[in-house]
């Protein structure tokens, strides 16, 4: 969850002891018009109890379903998201500002996602093993039981349908939290996908990070899987130290790009353009620094500021969230950054942000200590390839890199040293489906995505069978 959404309290409300109040609403506005798209009712404790007691309650009964079964009902989620793929597509755009294009290639892949784990997932199998020949011993996975997942605005519905599918087809039951940035494309996802399933083994419960907060706190749940902050994170993983519950993470990141000597300028331009700037610089994996070549370095600059230059400026997803934004550009400029395009809040409605471009920037400046999450370019220039991936390798972070070389040798050593869970060569967006990689350090821990995720949604028993003796 990266942040909270803008939670209004109904008058006269009265606290609970767990900190929320009766009759509290989430209240979602454009982030482009600034026009209000509608109003959540939040879960209280009551309701927290029900799902959760719901979830338990029905959990054996779907393990014992067939998994065959289980699959036919995530490809029957899968058809109901791409019938109403235009009404998810915009409800997301109003939410969060991502234009509606891409958001429904948000909701496709989250479609393709559940079919590729309708696929797979009876294909999950344990092994046997070698023992005594008159004894038969296997290792066999089980559902883990009640997986809570909390995910996030910026592709709600891609994202979401990983973690929904995965635990799904394998016998868990799934309490879903969707962002409170994005309520209503949660609701209806989660609306969609629960039609072809037996009531309590998907519910959907809208909260902001205190809803999270109680979730993740409970002796009740087995798995809790969340994608968002870094800060959220960690929270949930003193939670889950707690209670025992396996913590599934995938946070922050502070992706590096290195540019390296010998490359057409323009095109690296390009592709650091479409890092950093796209979808207004909110995708997990964004470019949030660069270390560009000296060599290469002036043009480069010359390209990359052209590209912000020629970009509409696209608004982020909510006021609070541009703020924090323009704080860490504002930092920076003070900090001795040189500000060569953008960086100035726009006036009128909305929560627009241009993109920005900033060069000399220091490893010391926050922003590129820390996740920006917005369509900001820092650029610092580097005397050598060594030097590029030494610095990119200092962070707190380990999420992914990009790596623009036409050196074999230096693209051998940057996916070997670079301390992040995935390394680009040469595209800083793009893969294989079904790639699954583990985060590192403050970017989180376990599998997110692939066949893998399974893995992370069951459990191994070993069996060891004898005959009884004659």
């Amino acid at each position: 969850m990266r942040g909270n959404g803008r939670g209004m309290s109904a008058p006269n409300a009265v606290p609970s002891a767990t900190g929320l109040r009766a009759s509290e609403t989430i209240e979602i506005f454009d982030p482009a018009t600034g026009a209000a798209v509608g109003t959540v009712p939040m879960a209280d404790a009551a309701e927290i109890d029900q799902k959760m007691e719901s979830a338990n309650r029905v959990q054996r009964g779907w393990a014992r379903t067939p998994a065959a079964e289980r699959a036919a009902a995530l490809r029957a989620g899968a058809a109901l998201l791409r019938e109403r793929a235009d009404e998810l597509a915009e409800l997301n755009r109003a939410e969060t500002g991502r234009p509606h294009s891409e958001s429904r290639e948000g909701v496709l892949a989250g479609a393709a996602t559940l079919e590729q784990y309708a696929e797979i997932g009876p294909l999950h199998r344990g092994r046997s093993l070698q023992g005594g020949f008159d004894a038969t011993d296997l290792m066999v996975w089980e559902p883990r039981g009640v997986v809570v997942a909390l995910t996030p605005w910026n592709d709600p519905v891609a994202v979401s349908c990983g973690l929904l599918g995965a635990g799904l087809v394998t016998g868990n039951t799934v309490v879903y939290k969707p962002s409170e940035r994005a309520p209503h494309t949660g609701a209806l996802l989660g609306d969609l996908l629960a039609r072809g399933l037996p009531e309590g083994v998907l519910q959907t419960i809208q909260g902001d990070g205190r809803v999270g907060a109680l979730l993740a706190a409970r002796s009740d749940v087995d798995v809790i899987a969340h994608v968002g902050s870094t800060a959220t994170g960690r929270s949930i993983a003193r939670s889950a130290a707690v209670t025992g519950t396996k913590a599934l993470l995938e946070n922050g990141g502070n992706d590096a790009l290195i540019v390296d000597a010998g490359l057409d300028p323009v095109w690296a331009a390009g592709q650091a353009a479409l890092g950093a700037f796209a979808n207004a610089g909110q995708i997990c994996v964004s470019v949030e620094r660069i270390f560009a070549h000296r060599e290469v370095a002036e043009p480069f600059l010359a390209a990359l500021l052209a590209e912000a230059e020629s970009r509409k400026v696209a608004p982020l997803v909510d006021r609070r969230h541009r703020e924090q934004v323009h704080a860490h550009v504002r930092d920076a400029v003070d900090d001795g950054a040189e500000l060569l395009t953008g960086g100035v809040v726009p006036e009128g409605a909305g929560a627009h942000y241009p993109a920005t471009v900033l060069a000399q920037c220091d490893p010391a400046m926050r922003i590129m200590r820390e996740e920006t999450f917005g369509p900001v370019a820092p650029v610092r220039v580097v005397d050598s390839f060594d030097r590029g991936l030494a610095e990119a390798a200092t962070d707190d972070y380990g999420l992914a890199a990009t790596v623009l070389t036409p050196s074999m040798a230096h693209a051998q050593r940057a996916w070997r040293e670079l301390p992040v869970g995935t390394v680009k060569i040469n595209a800083v967006f793009g893969g294989a489906p079904g790639g699954a990689a583990h985060p590192r350090r403050a970017s989180g821990s376990g599998f997110g995505y692939g066949p893998e995720l399974l893995d992370e949604m069951t459990q191994t028993k070993v069996v060891h069978l004898r005959p009884a003796p004659s």
